[in-house]
């Protein structure tokens, strides 16, 4: 009878093969290597691009005419990034050239509508929004759950999306938004839900699906975590702090047919 090998602690390598996070970097005298330092520096710059990156409406728009969908582009109060950054406040608002445009749209009350927002983040937006929704819509079609205007909105905040689903008549809103760049992901995109949206909620009425990036969670997995939301809280009429993520995670076996893998 032989003994088993005793169990080996991870080595540093081994961690750093399993996290982007900045693990045992070593040192250099009293300071970081020059390799360590140089690519922190890098990473805190693309942060920093990520939050200032131009919001590429024209191109997400030709993204979604590819999906048969004609989206509407409305705005915040915050028409700069200097007041954007500046006044959170504004950019919970719609402008009102904006909100006029909504109200006299003729936009019919649906099940759930989309709202794609630049956020903190407009990168993470241009590269993987309309990937989402296309991994999205047929998985909610599924469900019986019709889908009314999609609309992108620049200057957003995630509380833009209330008032935006309360004037189109939303029973669910589904904020897609560009999330607060990080060192390891400057492209994280996140998905908030709201049943009922209306302005005056707070983020407890809301559901978040976020870390929708290709380091992160993938848009098949994401779409299916977002269309159970909708589903329940459709059926349960809550969204936020009372409805928990019961979903058990996507998986290659939940991929509905013709949504294509992703690529993330």
């Amino acid at each position: 009878m032989t003994t088993p090998p005793a169990p080996t602690s991870p080595s540093l390598p081994d961690l750093r093969d399993l996290t982007p996070a900045r693990v045992g970097l070593g040192r250099s005298g009293a300071s970081l290597p020059t390799d360590a330092l140089l690519s922190f520096t890098l990473d805190h710059a693309r942060a920093r691009d990520a939050v200032h990156a131009t919001f590429e409406i024209s191109s997400i728009a030709a993204g979604l005419a590819g999906l048969g969908i004609t989206p509407r582009e409305v705005s915040s109060q915050a028409h700069d990034r200097r007041d954007y950054l500046r006044r959170p406040d504004l950019g919970r608002m719609l402008d009102s050239p904006s909100r006029r445009s909504l109200e006299s749209s003729g936009i019919a009350a649906c099940s759930c509508a989309i709202v794609i927002g630049d956020g903190l983040s407009p990168t993470a937006v241009n590269v993987h929004a309309v990937e989402l929704i296309r991994h999205l819509l047929p998985r909610l079609a599924a469900d019986g759950i019709d889908t009314g205007a999609v609309v992108v909105a620049s200057g957003a905040r995630v509380a833009l999306g209330d008032e935006i689903g309360a004037i189109l008549g939303a029973r669910m809103l589904v904020m897609l938004i560009g999330e607060r760049p990080g060192l390891s992901a400057p492209d994280s995109l996140g998905a908030y839900l709201t049943f009922a949206p209306r302005i005056g909620l707070t983020d407890a009425d809301r559901n978040c699906v976020s870390n929708i990036h290709r380091a992160g969670l993938s848009y098949p997995e994401a779409a299916f975590r977002i269309s159970w939301l909708v589903r329940e809280g459709l059926a349960r009429q809550i969204t936020g702090v009372a409805l928990k993520d019961e979903s058990g995670g996507g998986s290659s076996q939940n991929a509905l047919p013709g949504c294509g893998k992703s690529d993330t």
